[in-house]
């Protein structure tokens, strides 16, 4: 570490995040051509046709077990605390860049758990409805409403994993550094000290 930087990521975690990354674009692009006939044209990101729902349920497991290691990684440092709810309670402040009037925070913000609880749900409810939804194994296990259930859920658990993407890139955009830190692993004292108090305190030592 040299005496302006802090490291936030190890190069595993970052592998990891941008594995589970390109997976989710990849998924989200061929669950969207099944989901509605205008988005058909993205099926060509895994081969189109019956390549792309072969490939699709595979990489979606492949990308649950890419988070899940992830996740577990970072459950302790994800923990609702109470100067998170004070940091939600002044979100007027947070959107207005007040950043002087906010809590202290640890090594990430209410607004990232949330973002990362999201994430986990969605993840959890979208492999489990896949699973019942896998033409190849297990879909003629289940009864027709059963099926009909899963085909609801893993549209709306993706919809909401998107949604929680997107809102997780724009804040990664909105708050410079923080893209640089999830390339190179690290981040400026600076930085540290202004957007995660807490945490830099506790690793500045």
């Amino acid at each position: 570490m040299s005496s302006g930087q802090i490291k936030r990521y190890e190069s595993n975690e970052r592998v990891n995040h941008w594995v589970t990354a390109v997976l989710f674009v990849l998924l989200a692009c061929s669950g969207l051509a099944y989901f509605h006939p205008s988005f058909w044209f993205l099926s060509g990101v895994l081969g189109g046709g019956e390549l792309s729902r072969f490939l699709h349920p595979i990489l979606g497991i492949a990308m649950f077990v890419s988070f899940l290691i992830f996740a577990i990684q970072k459950l302790s440092d994800n923990i609702l605390r109470d100067n998170d709810k004070q940091w939600l309670a002044q979100i007027g402040d947070v959107l207005n860049n007040r950043d002087e009037k906010l809590p202290a925070v640890g090594k990430y913000n209410a607004g990232q758990k949330l973002a990362f609880w999201a994430m986990v749900i969605s993840m959890v409810l979208l492999l489990a409805s896949g699973l019942v939804m896998w033409r190849q194994f297990f879909s003629h296990m289940f009864t027709i409403d059963t099926l009909r259930i899963a085909m609801v859920v893993h549209a709306l658990s993706g919809f909401v994993l998107m949604l929680t993407i997107i809102v997780h890139v724009y804040a990664a955009i909105w708050v410079k550094g923080t893209i640089g830190a999830m390339s190179s692993g690290f981040v400026s004292r600076a930085w540290a000290k202004h957007h995660h108090l807490l945490w830099f305190k506790s690793v500045d030592k």
